[in-house]
């Protein structure tokens, strides 16, 4: 997910040249390759890893909206879907000539056997204005495909009734000779006979039939972020389908939906409210109940506010996206008349309203004067 720190995943500083992150990648990549590192079972994960800091850095956009943003898209978390930060392993372009260098197809070295990734998990989930505002964590079940433990995905029972594949020797993918009109020529593809495993089963593991796969649902705990709107998308990244073959899983996107709030309404980090309060308050001042996402803010109100003042309550709007800081909470004071009232009351007000000249209403006094120049 974002956060992560690209350029220290590298080895190299932030005002790196491209030439020097696509030297760095270059040499990580072939540290870590999976096919160079079978006995280091983290290996996988540290190359995936390195990719995906190389897919962000290597494009000079996504570079610039990490820098600025944190993310690989910018603030809108956008990439629903396959592709963007995290979207596995494109060999084409730089990354092609870049593998080119690690491995020939026609060279003294073993044939690399194709690294597969998983499909990604498209979810929504619900959450609060105010979870959205202040982050919250949430747990989601998801069915997916995932690795057969019982065989460790080889399909094989105890995951190890299986033997090398007599046809690639356990790398997977096979070298083809092909006569054609421009002469013999030599290409690569997976073994049809192992199917790219690189092995073949002597006994089915009897969980998953021989796949290496099951379909299960699991519980996968989320942390929102705190300043998260609605129909942004957060990227798990493996947490998605575990792949049919050797490789790594995909990712789970999880696009949020955000409850809207019977009081509060959200313009970007600023929180928006309308109180009514007795006419008499806004006149004489006082203290009036405001609420807000922590609970209630005592706001006090000073004598003779007009109705329709915004009042701003600094920091009490949400959360602004990987910072500390938030917005604010603007308050707009309507006054409310009574719906009935008594004799005494009435009474009281006429007495008022005798000793208040036109004078202490200029806005209704100036609408006076206009409409006498009318008529």
């Amino acid at each position: 997910m974002a956060n992560k720190d690209y350029y220290k995943i590298l080895g190299v500083e932030k005002n790196a040249s491209n030439d020097d992150i696509k030297s760095a990648y270059r040499k990580l990549a072939k540290k870590y390759h999976p096919d160079l590192n079978k006995d280091n079972p983290d290996a996988a994960e540290k190359f995936k890893e390195i990719n995906e800091a190389y897919e962000v850095l290597g494009d000079e956009k996504k570079r610039s909206n990490y820098d600025q943003f944190g993310s690989a898209d910018g603030p809108q978390f956008n990439g629903f879907g396959s592709g963007g930060m995290g979207g596995g392993f494109d060999f084409s372009g730089d990354f092609g000539d870049i593998f080119g260098d690690i491995f020939s197809a026609f060279g003294g070295g073993r044939t690399r056997q194709k690294t597969y990734r998983g499909e990604d998990i498209n979810v929504s989930m619900t959450i609060t204005l105010k979870e959205a505002c202040l982050g919250t964590t949430k747990t989601i079940l998801v069915n997916k495909i995932d690795r057969c433990d019982n065989c460790q995905g080889t399909g094989a029972k105890n995951g190890k009734e299986f033997s090398t594949c007599p046809d690639c020797k356990g790398a997977g993918r096979v070298r083809y000779q092909q006569n054609t009109i421009f002469g013999t020529t030599i290409r690569e593809g997976e073994c049809q006979t192992c199917g790219g495993t690189g092995k073949i089963i002597k006994e089915k593991c009897p969980y998953c039939n021989g796949k290496g796969y099951t379909r299960v649902q699991k519980s996968v705990q989320v942390k929102v972020p705190a300043g998260i709107d609605n129909d942004q998308i957060l990227r798990m990244n493996g947490q998605g389908n575990s792949p049919t073959k050797q490789g790594v899983n995909g990712d789970l996107n999880i696009k949020i939906n955000v409850l809207a709030d019977k009081l509060l309404e959200r313009k970007g980090n600023d929180l928006y409210i309308d109180i009514y309060v007795p006419f008499t308050t806004l006149i004489l001042g006082g203290e009036v109940e405001v609420p807000t996402l922590e609970g209630i803010f005592n706001l006090s109100i000073k004598e003779l506010t007009q109705s329709g003042t915004i009042m701003r309550i600094k920091g009490k709007g949400a959360k602004i996206l990987h910072r500390e800081t938030r917005g604010d909470l603007l308050v707009t004071l309507k006054a409310e008349s009574p719906k009935s009232l008594d004799k005494k009351t009435k009474d009281a007000l006429k007495d008022i309203q005798e000793n208040l000249s036109i004078n202490q209403y200029p806005k209704y006094k100036k609408y006076i004067d206009a409409n006498k120049e009318v008529k």
